[in-house]
C-alpha cells in the first residue's frame, strides 16, 4: 500500500480564515493518524491578487496551530514549465484544442443555452477547427460528450456526473497562465498526493480534474468533500458571524489547541466527547466520523471550548503567553515567576487570555494606579470599617510570613477579637488592594501582590477616607 499523503493548498489571496483553517486541520490529521506525509502548496497563479504578505501570514498561522508540513510550501508560481508542459501533452493527444472565442461570445453562449433550457456552457464552437496557437487564444480540454464520470467520495459516497452537463473548460488563459484545475491535478498528481478533503464548494470541480487526471495518465487520489461552515442564520459563514482569521484569534487569546479541537468537532465527532487533546484527535481522527451535514458556527461554544483547556494548560506556558498579550496591552514586561504565581488565580476564571489580562489589571498596576470608585467606597467604608481597616493594616505590618494561611490566621484572630463576622470586611479589604468587589481569592491575592503592596494599598484608601 502506497503512504498516505494529504495537502493543504491556500490561496495568498487573503488571510486564513477558519473555514481554511479547519481543512488544514483535517487533512494534516488524517496524515498525521496514518502515518503520512502533509503538503503544503502555495496557490499564487493568480499574481496579481495574490501577495508575500498573507502568504507570511498563511505560514504563521499554521506554525502557531501547530499544522508541521512535511513538504514544501510549494508555490505554483515556480511551476508553470510543468504546468505547460502537461497542456502541451493534451494538445499532442487531441484531448485539448485551441479556442478563439472571445469572452463576449462565451457568454452569448451560454445565454442562449439557457434560454434553450440546457446547461449553460461553452458550445464546442472551436472543438474541431484544430486552430494552432495565437495571441489571444486560450487552450480547451476536449471533453468527453457521452457518457459518465463516477467517482466514490470518501464523505459523501457514490457520485455519478453525466459528461454531456460538463463544458470543454479552459486549461490556459489567453494571457498564457494555467488555470486551477489544470494546476491542482498536475500538482496532485506530481507530489504523489492520496488523499484529497476539502470544502464541498469544490465538489463541481471534482468531475472536471478526474477527466485531466485520466487524459494525462494518472490514476487519481480519493476525494473527501466536507460540509461547509455556517453561520447561525445557516448562511455562508463571514465576519458578521464571528469568523475571523486564525491569528484574530491568537490575539483574542485563544490557545490554539481549543480552536483546533473547536473547529475538528464542527464536522467530526467521537460519541458524545467534545474536548479532545491534539494527540487524542491524531489517535482518533477518521474519516467514518466527518459528517455530510452543514455545520454551524457558534462563538459561545469555542468560548466554552477555550475556557477548558485554559483551564488545564501548563502554568509556566501560560505565563508566557500573558506576558505576549500585557506587553501588547501597553504594560512593561514583568517578572515571568510573578505572572507564573498570577496565572492559577485566574485560569478558572476566564475564557480567553485577554480576558485574563482584564482581571490581571490589579496584579498589573502600580499601586497608586489602583482607582476606587467613589460610590463603592461611599457604601462600603463606613467609620467602623475604616477603623477596622486601619487596625488590620497594623497588623499586616507586622506580618513577616506573607502567606495565605499565616494572613487567614490573622484576620481570624482580628475578628474574634472584635466580635465580627468576616462578611463585614471582606469586600471592604478587597476594594481596599484591588479596587474592585470581585477578584480571586482574597487571602491567594495578598500573598501574591505581596507584603508591600498590600500595605500601600491599605495605606491609600485609609488616607482617602480619612480626609
Amino acid at each position: 500500500m502506497n503512504q498516505v499523503v494529504t495537502r493543504f493548498p491556500p490561496s495568498p489571496t487573503g488571510y486564513l480564515h477558519i473555514g481554511g483553517a479547519r481543512t488544514a486541520i483535517f487533512n494534516w490529521l488524517l496524515a498525521r493518524s496514518l502515518g503520512g506525509r502533509f503538503v503544503l502548496r502555495i496557490e499564487d497563479t493568480d499574481i496579481s491578487r495574490s501577495n508575500q504578505e498573507m502568504t507570511d501570514s498563511i505560514l504563521e498561522s499554521l506554525s502557531w496551530l501547530g499544522i508541521e508540513w512535511d513538504e514544501g510550501p510549494f508555490f505554483q508560481s515556480q511551476r508553470f514549465d510543468l504546468y505547460h508542459n502537461h497542456i502541451d501533452y493534451l494538445l499532442e493527444k487531441g484531448q485539448a484544442y485551441y479556442c478563439k472565442c472571445t469572452a463576449e461570445e462565451v457568454e452569448a453562449m451560454r445565454k442562449d443555452a439557457w434560454q434553450r433550457g440546457e446547461k449553460p456552457k461553452y458550445s464546442g464552437k472551436c472543438r474541431e477547427l484544430n486552430l494552432s496557437s495565437a495571441p489571444g487564444r486560450v487552450v480547451r480540454f476536449k471533453a468527453p460528450l457521452t457518457g459518465q464520470t463516477v467517482f466514490n467520495d470518501a464523505i459523501r459516497g457514490p457520485n455519478v456526473v453525466e459528461n454531456k452537463e460538463l463544458d470543454d473548460f479552459i486549461l490556459r488563459r489567453a494571457d498564457g497562465s494555467p488555470t486551477y484545475n489544470l494546476a491542482v491535478v498536475v500538482d496532485d498528481a506530481t507530489m504523489g498526493v492520496t488523499y484529497i478533503l476539502r470544502g464541498d464548494d469544490h465538489l463541481s470541480n471534482t468531475p472536471k480534474q478526474i477527466l485531466l487526471y485520466n487524459a494525462l495518465g494518472f490514476q487519481f487520489p480519493q476525494f473527501g468533500h466536507v460540509p461547509m461552515i455556517l453561520g447561525s442564520d445557516k448562511k455562508k459563514l463571514s465576519k458578521r458571524h464571528g469568523a475571523m482569521s486564525v491569528l484574530d484569534y491568537r490575539e483574542l487569546g485563544y490557545l490554539p489547541e481549543a480552536l483546533i479541537n473547536y473547529l475538528v468537532r464542527l464536522g467530526w465527532s467521537y460519541g458524545d466527547q467534545e474536548l479532545f487533546k491534539v494527540d487524542e484527535l491524531i489517535k482518533l481522527f477518521s474519516l467514518d466520523n466527518i459528517g455530510k451535514s452543514a455545520c454551524v458556527f457558534n462563538a459561545e461554544k469555542l468560548e466554552w471550548v477555550n475556557s477548558q483547556h485554559l483551564k488545564s494548560a501548563d502554568i509556566d506556558r501560560l505565563a508566557r503567553i500573558l506576558q505576549d498579550h500585557i506587553i501588547q496591552r501597553g504594560f512593561q514586561e514583568f517578572d515571568h515567576e510573578y505572572l507564573r504565581q498570577v496565572v492559577p488565580l485566574l485560569q478558572p476564571r476566564v475564557k480567553t487570555v485577554s480576558e485574563m489580562v482584564d482581571k490581571a489589571e490589579l496584579f498589573l498596576l502600580s499601586d497608586q494606579e489602583i482607582a476606587y470608585d467613589p460610590l463603592i467606597l461611599e457604601k462600603l467604608i463606613t467609620p467602623e470599617v475604616l477603623r477596622h481597616l486601619s487596625n488590620i493594616l497594623e497588623i499586616f505590618k507586622g506580618v513577616n510570613n506573607f502567606r495565605q494561611k499565616t494572613l487567614e490566621e490573622a484576620i481570624e484572630n482580628y475578628l474574634e477579637k472584635e466580635g465580627i463576622p468576616f462578611k463585614i470586611l471582606a469586600q471592604p479589604i478587597r476594594v481596599a488592594i484591588t479596587g474592585r468587589k470581585a477578584s480571586p481569592g482574597l487571602f491567594e491575592t495578598m500573598e501574591v501582590l505581596g507584603k508591600q503592596s498590600v500595605v500601600r494599598r491599605l495605606e491609600r484608601l485609609v488616607q482617602i477616607k480619612s480626609s
